[in-house]
């Protein structure tokens, strides 16, 4: 939960805004301490129906809110912090202090920190599309103003639709190539098994659940070998958990057996190479986009 009561608004909504509003919701928060500023009127009627939430614009949003969480395409950004910044100027009167939370992809904190009242606290998220089934990864990062508490806080709000990794600012076009990007790989490998498992002679429905079920199922398998492992990366108790992909993947792999065979064809066919061209030209495109100070 929060360390304090605060109030919780959401610039966009958008699928991310949407999922972090619906979450919110679910783990507890209260419709009155959360505010949505949607300029899409069928957006806004779809959320006011849907989750009984203050509808408003974003001068009273972000004038009002403990927590300011900017959801919207970084193309949309400028105009939106101009709106924030004379709404922080003229709510500011020292007792309470408005923090900026950004999910806007290649947006700096220092753009933010450059535009709004000197000294304003922003943090940014990178979160991926999985949290609209609560399952997402984000990663968050402080800007120069946040406190400890502020960063707890965000933590505990993007915590409702996934797990929450910080990182410095300086590894967010990394997380942004990984795990931003990574569903669009995920469901790239599982349409090449699907229609490879068709090709195979599978009906493409049995061949659907068959790929979707050992997908989920060796995901928990090494998300649950990571939750298991102590505090310095071994068992605190016990033999030595695998916990590593190439140890996971060994333990499938007999000798001379099928899987060994797949495999084989997987690497000759530079399988681990196209992956890593993949995700540093997309870490070089998030840098490309970003949007700075300047």
């Amino acid at each position: 939960m929060l360390s304090r009561v605060a109030r919780i608004a959401i610039i966009g909504g958008g699928s991310i805004g949407e999922a972090l509003l619906s979450g919110l919701l679910k783990g507890g928060r209260q419709a009155k301490d959360l505010a949505v500023a949607e300029k899409d009127p069928a957006r806004a009627k779809h959320l006011s129906e849907q989750y009984s939430v203050l509808l408003t614009t974003v001068a009273d949003a972000a004038e009002n809110a403990s927590y300011v969480i900017v959801a919207v395409k970084p193309a949309d950004v400028e105009p939106i912090v101009l709106e924030i910044a004379d709404a922080f100027a003229k709510a500011h009167d020292g007792s309470t202090e408005q923090v900026i939370v950004s999910v806007a992809a290649g947006v700096s904190t220092a753009y933010y920190e450059s535009r709004l009242p000197a000294g304003s606290p922003v943090i940014r998220v990178m979160p991926n599309t999985p949290m609209l089934v609560g399952v997402g990864m984000s990663a968050i990062s402080r800007g120069n103003f946040a406190t400890p508490e502020q960063m707890k806080d965000v933590a505990s709000i993007f915590g409702v639709v996934g797990e929450v990794q910080v990182v410095p600012e300086s590894q967010i076009d990394a997380v942004t190539a990984v795990s931003g990007s990574g569903p669009a790989y995920f469901f790239l490998m599982a349409e090449a098994l699907v229609d490879a498992a068709v090709a195979a002679g599978l009906p493409r429905h049995v061949a659907t659940e068959l790929v979707a079920q050992t997908m989920a199922g060796s995901a928990a398998m090494l998300l649950d070998r990571l939750e298991r492992r102590g505090a310095g990366g071994e068992p605190a108790t016990g033999p030595a958990l695998d916990t590593s992909p190439a140890q996971l993947r060994a333990m499938v792999t007999s000798p001379g057996g099928t899987t060994a065979a797949g495999l084989r064809e997987l690497e000759r066919g530079g399988l681990r190479a196209a992956v890593g061209e993949a995700v540093e030209a997309a870490k070089t495109r998030s840098e490309q986009l970003g949007i700075t100070s300047e």
